[in-house]
């Protein structure tokens, strides 16, 4: 089962030097554990316009439909609710709107960087959109986030059935674990404990949205 226990993910990232691709999630909550360096993370949510200073020991997390853009010269421990989704597409970058409308412009704009060059072309794309987004958002409210929102979800509505077995497979599939355990206690069973073992995880680097990517798979 991929993910760590309870189904979640786990990277390192080191954000690239201009700032992450701004972008949000359609259905996991993301946190940050931040473990050196300093910056900030600037957010569009119902809270309106937000920016959150990143030092060591900073905990924060988001809910999805939050756009968010991760800027400084950081290490970042970023655990994700879902593991499984977000590879499978549940991040939408904050590309202009001509770009959000068309699934195969989206699919072309958002395809994996060959190299740093790439990464940067995507990141300035998204972060184009997004300033019209902030603009908005701080003219008009939080509400002006709803057509960012609709656009998200056209694009993601053609995997929701693959995200459901994902879904099963792994974070629900965690839930049922923790039930059957529970059931085992509670007849004083030891049958379970008697499976104890130890896993490690090996790392993937890539390039990712907001930066260098250090991703671990189990």
């Amino acid at each position: 089962m991929s993910g760590f226990p309870g189904a979640v993910g786990l990277s390192h990232l080191r954000p690239y030097d201009c700032g992450g691709s701004p972008h949000l999630h359609t259905a996991s909550t993301e946190g940050y554990v931040v473990v050196g360096g300093e910056g900030t993370l600037e957010t569009l949510s119902a809270q309106g316009y937000g920016e959150h200073p990143l030092t060591p020991g900073t905990v924060l997390w988001f809910t999805p439909g939050t756009v968010h853009r991760v800027r400084g010269e950081l290490e970042i421990l970023v655990v994700m609710e879902n593991a499984g989704l977000p590879e499978a597409g549940d991040a939408v970058m904050t590309f202009p709107t001509r770009v959000l409308a068309s699934a195969e412009e989206y699919a072309k704009a958002a395809a994996p960087p060959a190299d740093e060059a790439a990464a940067a072309r995507r990141r300035d794309l998204a972060v184009e959109g997004y300033e019209s987004w902030r603009d908005r958002v701080t003219a008009e409210g939080p509400g002006a986030l709803a057509e960012l929102h609709e656009l998200a979800v056209a694009l993601v509505a053609p995997r929701l059935g693959r995200w459901r077995e994902l879904w099963r497979d792994r974070a629900l599939a965690q839930a049922e674990l923790t039930g059957t355990r529970l059931d085992h206690l509670g007849k004083a069973s030891t049958a379970l404990l008697a499976e104890a073992a130890v896993s490690s995880a090996s790392p993937t680097d890539r390039l990712g949205m907001c930066g260098h990517l250090r991703a671990y798979h189990s």
